[in-house]
């Protein structure tokens, strides 16, 4: 007689197999306990009656699960894919999931994730913020799950952060332009409440100001970091008279550039020859565009890896009633040239 999963109970598998219900628990959870023919039983039974225990309830019973929180501004942003695979990698190899939270930068949204993630009792929390991070997270910490800030440099030191120097990332794709001789250059991105805009901005300007000669620095802010921002930038930058047009642009994300590069290429204008852009993140398709796109290389995946190992080394520190030290890593972006900046400026403008 076959028993339906749903009415089948570990007392029933203790039952067929002869044995406590107790010696099930050691099968399931401490192996190593039991004799190798009673394991045999056991597994038999389990396998006969189409027994699947309920995991969820045994680690909230236990008071920890085996899931790792992850809130995300933008899934649909490859570069949080890329980030999310790194955290994925090393938390599958350590016998946890991740749960995944996309604020699609929505302050509610990100609101909801982080309490929905609180209910769950997740074993910790990995976390890009849209804004500062402020008291939420040092609620959240309070009550007893480990955090860690991602994708942003942290000014408290009370937290483990994993980011990269936004700031240098700027400088370096302004100083592109600026050594390839753009003297009219836009820098589009926002919006402004993103700390990574604004960095990214600050680079911009630190290059203009150091570069040899004068630099005029257009900026055109747009409301979020994706390629229908670009491609309304794009039009903006067309519309404007050829002696006041940016000869190079400096996208805040390659989303942003693949937008730009398909307005220009909407409005007539040639890419480089008429207008040299530059993103960042270096994502796979920046590199795949119709005019393979200069940027700016963030380690997006091991920026992943290294947010869950911290993650994870909090964890154990506080299983083992040790003393955490927080640590904040910054790494150091690079820059990629392609086609989109090849050649000097005003090549096409005589």
């Amino acid at each position: 007689m076959s028993v339906h999963r749903s009415t089948t109970s570990v007392r029933d598998v203790a039952a067929l197999a002869g044995v406590s219900v107790g010696t099930v628990s050691n099968v399931l959870n401490s192996p190593q306990l039991v004799s190798e023919a009673t394991r045999q039983r056991v597994q038999d039974a389990i396998v006969k009656l189409g027994w699947v225990r309920n995991e969820s309830a045994r680690q909230l019973g236990a008071g920890l699960s085996r899931s790792i929180g992850l809130v995300v501004m933008d899934i649909a942003n490859p570069f949080f894919t890329d980030l999310t695979a790194g955290v994925e990698n090393y938390v599958y190899e350590r016998g946890y999931t991740v749960q995944l939270g996309n604020s699609a930068q929505d302050p509610q949204r990100e609101t909801t994730h982080l309490e929905l993630f609180e209910q769950q009792r997740v074993r910790g929390l990995l976390f890009a913020p849209i804004a500062e991070v402020g008291d939420r997270l040092f609620g959240i910490r309070g009550r007893g799950m480990p955090v860690v800030v991602v994708d942003r440099a942290g000014d408290d030191l009370n937290f483990c952060s994993v980011s990269v120097n936004d700031v240098e990332g700027g400088r370096l794709a302004v100083a592109h332009l600026a050594a390839l001789g753009h003297r009219n250059i836009a820098f589009v991105g926002g919006p402004s409440n993103l700390r990574q805009v604004r960095d990214r901005k600050l680079g911009a300007e630190l290059a203009r100001t150091s570069a040899a000669g004068q630099i005029e620095l257009l900026v055109i802010s747009t409301p979020l970091l994706d390629v229908a921002s670009g491609l309304a930038a794009a039009g903006e930058i067309a519309a404007l008279a050829d002696v006041e047009r940016p000869t190079g642009v400096f996208a805040a994300n390659d989303l942003l550039a693949m937008g730009l590069l398909q307005g220009c290429v909407t409005y007539g204008l040639r890419v480089p020859e008429d207008v040299a852009i530059i993103g960042y993140d270096d994502i796979t398709f920046a590199g795949a565009a119709a005019v393979p796109l200069s940027s700016i290389r963030q380690p997006r995946h091991n920026l992943g890896h290294q947010a869950a190992e911290l993650l994870f080394e909090e964890i154990r520190a506080a299983d083992e009633g040790r003393d955490h030290e927080h640590q904040q890593i910054r790494f150091t972006p690079e820059l990629v040239v392609r086609r989109s900046t090849s050649g000097r400026a005003g090549s096409a403008r005589g």
